[in-house]
């Protein structure tokens, strides 16, 4: 028993039913006597189908909680995998209930975190990378057509989770994570003199929810029209929305209702180490370095903006003796450097800054994995035969150790030989 099969089945008894109606109203009059007998038939085989549906629907949540069942040992990972987004949103449209890995993940999401969704949760896996209207998009419309080579917008690079940044999934209430303060001391003593008391002190990293969130306009024929290959590019709109405000908190943040990022922790109770690159010169990066090193920290890359990544690429390392430049090959004294418009610049135009760091330093909280609402009935929306979708993530930022990433906000980004 196929429990899409059960529900098309009844979907297409009911559209039926909606003709029979449709031609006698038009005609202005009642239902005919053969009429009226198809319509009872109908209506008696959609009573039996929602039967049907109801069992089938029982047997594939027993199943899915039966003890050794493959689909119940799956690992979640897997089923995150699984989820396909865009038959998220036309069941959301079409009005019907989810099925398959959508439906259990959305319902496995539910019991882990105890809490109802306003849409539906699908994973945030699915947007770890905004096509609009078939109009803007007339590529993925099948008429020999190539979506696999669909030219997608030029955005900010979303860097800072493939950076290393510690991902904690699933919570619930607010976070607090013990942390170390300071230490027992040692020293040497005189024989039969006493050992001179010292006491531990512990510290604390807390988390707690924040919200963000997007809205954008997707038209009903791309939804129902497009080829598989819509998938990956709905996944690249919903990204757009969320992955890149969360890159920017963890980067910078501290705005109203933001998580506090490195950018916004300089100097704060002890927390990010500031440096200068004014000049800039070897000398400078290689204080940087040393300045984490101190902490015992292992910077593991550089994040800067593209204007400071130029001038780099065009400082010569040493001055008295051709030893290449200050960035090459995308290292920057052998450690990788990335490059992102998520870091800004400062103040004015020609003033750059970049962050040196241990990013396994800096943990990413989800409350929330994301939550999408479908609305086919906003004005606007709706006057065009078009659905506005929402998403909608409650996550945190946190940085372990502050101390182990270094910024400078001092660069000039002006190449001498052009002033």
């Amino acid at each position: 028993m196929n429990l899409n099969a059960v529900r098309e089945q009844r979907a297409a008894k009911v559209a039926e039913m909606r003709q029979l109606l449709a031609a006698a109203e038009g005609a202005n009059r009642n239902l005919t006597a053969d009429e009226q007998t198809t319509f009872d038939g109908l209506k008696t085989a959609v009573v039996d189908l929602e039967g049907q549906e109801a069992r089938a629907q029982f047997l594939v949540d027993a199943e899915r909680r039966m003890v050794g069942n493959p689909v119940a040992d799956r690992p979640f990972a897997d089923l995150q995998a699984r989820v396909n987004v865009v038959d998220v949103l036309r069941a959301a449209m079409e009005g019907r209930s989810l099925d398959g890995a959508a439906a259990e993940f959305h319902k496995e999401t539910e019991t882990r975190t105890g809490r109802k969704a306003q849409g539906v949760f699908i994973p945030m896996a699915a947007i770890e990378t905004r096509v609009s209207t078939t109009s803007s998009a007339s590529e993925i419309v099948p008429t020999d057509h190539r979506p696999d080579q669909y030219i997608s917008p030029l955005r900010n690079a979303l860097l800072a989770r493939r950076l290393g940044v510690r991902v904690l999934s699933g919570l619930t209430g607010n976070v607090s994570i013990p942390k170390h303060g300071s230490g027992l001391s040692v020293g040497w003593v005189a024989e039969n003199s006493p050992l001179t008391p010292s006491d531990m002190t512990f510290d604390s990293v807390t988390m707690t929810p924040k919200h963000a969130g997007g809205i954008t306009e997707l038209s009903r024929q791309l939804l129902q029209q497009s080829s598989p290959d819509i998938e990956q590019l709905v996944r690249d709109d919903l990204a757009a929305m969320l992955a890149k405000a969360i890159d920017s908190a963890l980067i910078e943040g501290g705005g109203a209702n933001e998580p506090r990022g490195v950018l916004a922790s300089i100097g704060t109770n002890g927390g990010v180490q500031s440096a200068t690159l004014d000049p800039l010169n070897w000398s400078n990066v290689l204080a940087m370095i040393e300045l984490a090193e101190l902490e015992n920290a292992s910077p593991s890359s550089w994040l800067t903006s593209p204007s400071v990544s130029r001038r780099l690429k065009s400082e010569p390392m040493l001055t008295s003796e051709p030893a290449g430049f200050l960035l090459e090959r995308g290292r920057l004294a052998e450690i990788p450097l990335h490059v992102t418009n998520q870091v800004p610049l400062v103040n004015t135009s020609n003033v750059g800054q970049i962050i040196l760091g241990d990013w396994s330093q800096a943990m990413l909280g989800i409350w929330s994995e994301i939550d999408i609402l479908v609305n086919p009935f906003e004005s606007t929306a709706y006057s065009k035969g078009n659905v506005q979708v929402r998403a909608m993530s409650t996550v945190d930022v946190a940085l372990r150790h502050p101390e182990a990433f270094v910024v400078a906000d001092d660069i000039d980004t002006t190449i001498s030989s052009e002033t």
